[in-house]
């Protein structure tokens, strides 16, 4: 079963092959969303500082009733922030919020801020946000350390200084959107990728081609795009409050032929429709 599967950082720590993604999921929701998908079975939660619900997903992971050590808790370090004193204070931000004594995992959110995604260069504050997150896993406050939407460029910016190198890279990967070059690469840097938005934020669901493949394996479109990033060899992270969701989303234990891998590969479908003005579905 999926929810038991998992694969293992370059540190040695393992993350849940799935995961709850928890964006839009509002603060005074999002304990009760860990706490149904605890119940499921999921062992993965994600959040960020930007999503504004540290507190209640910590919440939930802590009145669960799951141990702690059986749980794998993930947050980003806001995109704004690119000194290493003010990563430092927002790390010990994301601890008190999440009332947890460590984080299992912390990505930097995105190499540039929100408003300038895609433009500026801010590789000096990204290797200063960086340190931070490296003194903070030696520390023992955070047991791995990532980032998330880093580019190529962005990756070699801090692997050429690191002392630790990124576990982890965060990133938007759908049937429709599939970086190959960047996972490629991250694979061969050990650096293992999550996919966010692995449903494309619900457009694929409208998708005639990926319908009838779904048909053809008696699944779900959400389940077949689940599957999909799975078997790319990433962590897939679908975003949902609904119990129903999150128990659908888990029954993925079938196998995608390579001929039908080969055909999601190569889609491209990228009509973000709404959501589109969120940087990182605009196309930037």
């Amino acid at each position: 079963m999926i929810l038991n599967e998992t694969y293992t950082l370059t540190g040695g720590v393992q993350i849940p092959k799935l995961g709850l993604g928890t964006w839009f999921i509002d603060d005074d929701k999002a304990a009760r969303a860990v706490k149904d998908a605890v119940a499921i079975g999921y062992r993965n939660i994600d959040t960020a500082q930007a999503y504004g619900n540290e507190r209640g997903v910590g919440e939930g992971v802590r009145s669960c009733g799951v141990a702690r050590d059986e749980l794998f808790v993930s947050t980003k370090l806001a995109a704004e922030i690119k000194n290493y004193d003010g990563a430092v204070a927002a790390i010990e931000g994301s601890l008190a919020a999440l009332g947890l004594d460590y984080i299992d995992l912390m990505l930097i959110h995105s190499p540039q801020p929100w408003d300038d995604f895609r433009g500026g260069d801010y590789a000096e504050g990204n290797r200063e946000a960086w340190r931070a997150l490296e003194d903070a896993y030696n520390a023992g406050k955070l047991r791995s350390i990532g980032v998330s939407n880093f580019e190529q460029k962005d990756l070699e910016n801090i692997l050429d200084v690191c002392a630790v190198a990124p576990q982890v890279n965060q990133l938007l990967v759908h049937a429709g959107n599939t970086p190959a070059e960047l996972l490629a690469y991250c694979e061969s840097k050990s650096v293992l990728v999550e996919a966010y938005s692995p449903i494309a934020h619900g457009k694929i669901l409208k998708n005639p081609e990926v319908a009838a493949m779904a048909d053809r394996y008696s699944v779900t479109v959400p389940q077949l795009c689940i599957r999909y990033t799975v078997q790319l060899g990433t962590v897939s992270l679908p975003k949902t409050a609904n119990p129903e969701h999150m128990r659908s989303n888990a029954e993925v234990d079938f196998v995608i032929s390579d001929e039908d891998m080969d055909t999601l590969r190569g889609m491209r479908a990228r009509d973000y429709g709404e959501d589109s003005v969120f940087p990182v579905y605009s196309g930037k």
